[in-house]
């Protein structure tokens, strides 16, 4: 073709000028861009190229495959759940829609101390799959100290120690973010805080962090927020509280106490964070109304005991103790059942409902019966109302607090869950930063994007920045609502218009599109 004179160019039809090749795959216009950094929104568009985030700010003149109009709706990074029970249900669920619906891209599961081990079998099996969430994995100490030490009741010997040591060192290097402890489950109840030291130290030479559910959330939970602290001082490696929280009336307002720690322990150089989900209940086994001496050696030496006078009524009077001041905020009506294996009847069902349906009144020394009689058919799962809104708020509020859901991957079925599921992310924005205004929009959107990602080490993503990785979610901060409740939790979250999971766009409009984007995520040492 001979060269056309600079004139003509300036003459080419405009079919012409379009047949050119597009400059990105998506285009994003006229969208209130909050970066995840905290910064206030701006006006702005953003390309994606790939899988990655090509170009933001005024693109007047760029070309896409896919354009999309966004003016009135707010983009900001896809959110990061860094409490998730999602191991089981992403392979049952692998679109994972109820974290979608939320704008949730990525989650970190192996929480409470309980991960897979070998961690490296379980992500190279979820890397084959085609899933819709990017992935990262903890090791869990009460899964490696059960490997060493099933569930027995003692301090480990330094034998068992040294190979609790190289379990952790191998769960590092096969992708492991850090270590995650369960101190207040068995077995990690079992272990002393020098033990979790030693593990922490591992994971610290090998650039990992750790998260703890604390050894207590009730009356000791200051002594416990201490413990978390000085694991990660001694350990010499970050250290989170996670799903921090106050539980029981007495306790209420000590999360101004723990709150006050969290920011010595930084202003010292000890590198402590929080996260938590906006609920005043918490939800986790019938098992957590016993006392922990109790369940060593597992359900048949559970029942042995329970089989002689003395210790029943041991634990029975640790029950009611439980009920009154603990996870029951004094009332067996709020310790309600979520899923029983044995009877799915009794789910939506409390203690106080149970108590009733035998005959007896819903005092908290027949609703401990009630509560042994489940555990000795196997338990279920329960939802505890016991805290208060105040310390939600106050915990939402601190700056070194992140937003985790410690829900799962599910979709709408049986029993009665949590609701924390299908509406943790929306919950923030609707209810605490449109409703209440406990927080700014960016800083909510901080607490779930570029906090996260900073603390987990994961520099390609979580910020709206050219070359890192495409995972957005364009929502309207008008209408985003958490639409599951306590009574019917297996509802999604709406106002969530689009997600993008490493430039695959998993919703559309609000509705599924098919397609799936996630990824295995992994730790700082994993070698190939």
């Amino acid at each position: 073709m001979a060269r056309l004179p600079l004139l003509a160019l300036f003459l080419l039809p405009a079919a012409f000028i379009q047949a050119q090749p597009p400059q990105f795959d998506v285009l994003i216009r006229g969208a209130r861009i909050l970066d995840g950094a905290g910064s206030p929104w701006f006006l702005g568009d953003l390309a994606i190229t790939g899988d990655r985030i090509a170009a933001v700010g005024f693109l007047p003149n760029a070309q896409a495959r896919e354009t999309i109009d966004a003016k009135g709706l707010t983009l900001a990074p896809g959110f990061i759940d860094t409490h998730s029970h999602g191991r089981a249900g992403i392979q049952v669920y692998p679109a994972a829609e109820n974290l979608i619906r939320q704008g949730v891209t990525t989650i970190i599961e192996g929480p409470d101390g309980s991960s897979p081990l070998p961690i490296r079998p379980y992500l190279d099996d979820l890397a084959r799959k085609n899933i819709g969430v990017n992935f990262g994995l903890l090791a869990g100490h009460g899964t490696i100290r059960s490997r060493v030490m099933s569930s027995e009741n003692r301090r480990a010997t330094p034998a068992e120690l040294d190979r609790m040591r190289a379990l952790m060192k191998q769960a590092m290097l096969d992708g492991a973010f850090g270590l995650s402890t369960g101190l207040f489950y068995v077995p990690g109840n079992y272990a002393s805080t020098e033990e979790v030291v030693e593990l922490a130290k591992i994971a610290a030479a090998l650039g990992g962090l750790h998260t703890s559910h604390m050894r207590d959330e009730a009356a000791h939970v200051i002594d416990s927020v201490k413990e978390t602290i000085r694991i990660g001082e001694e350990g010499h490696l970050p250290t989170q509280v996670t799903h921090h929280k106050i539980i029981g009336k007495a306790n209420w307002g000590q999360s101004r106490e723990t709150l006050r720690l969290v920011e010595e322990a930084r202003a010292r150089g000890v590198d402590v964070s929080i996260d938590a989900y906006p609920y005043t209940a918490s939800s986790t086994g019938t098992g957590a109304l016993f006392p922990q001496w109790s369940l060593s050696g597992g359900a048949k030496a559970l029942a042995e005991r329970l089989a002689a006078p003395d210790s029943r009524a041991k634990i029975k009077a640790e029950i009611v103790d439980r009920i009154l001041n603990d996870r029951g905020a004094g009332d067996p009506a709020n310790v309600v059942l979520a899923s029983c294996g044995f009877d799915r009847s009794l789910a939506g069902k409390s203690l106080a409902d149970v108590a009733r349906a035998r005959g007896r009144q819903p005092t908290a020394e027949n609703a401990a019966d009630a509560a042994i009689d489940i555990q000795l058919k196997g338990g279920c799962s329960a939802v505890y109302h016991a805290i208060s809104e105040e310390d939600v708020e106050r915990i939402l509020r601190s700056p070194f607090s992140m937003v985790a859901s410690d829900g799962g991957i599910m979709a709408p079925g049986p029993d009665v869950p949590h609701p924390r599921n299908y509406g943790t992310f929306a919950r923030v924005l609707g209810r605490y930063v449109r409703e209440r205004h406990t927080l700014p929009l960016q800083e909510a959107v901080r607490k779930m994007s570029g906090l996260p990602a900073q603390r987990f080490g994961l520099s390609d993503r979580g910020l709206i920045r050219p070359g890192l990785k495409a995972d957005l979610v364009l929502f309207d901060p008008a209408t985003v609502q958490d639409m599951a409740d306590f009574t019917n939790p297996h509802q999604y979250a709406t106002g969530v218009d689009s997600v993008w999971v490493n430039g695959v766009r998993a919703l559309k409009s609000g509705a599924m599109t098919g397609q799936r984007g996630g990824r295995v995520l992994y730790g700082p040492a994993r070698q190939p």
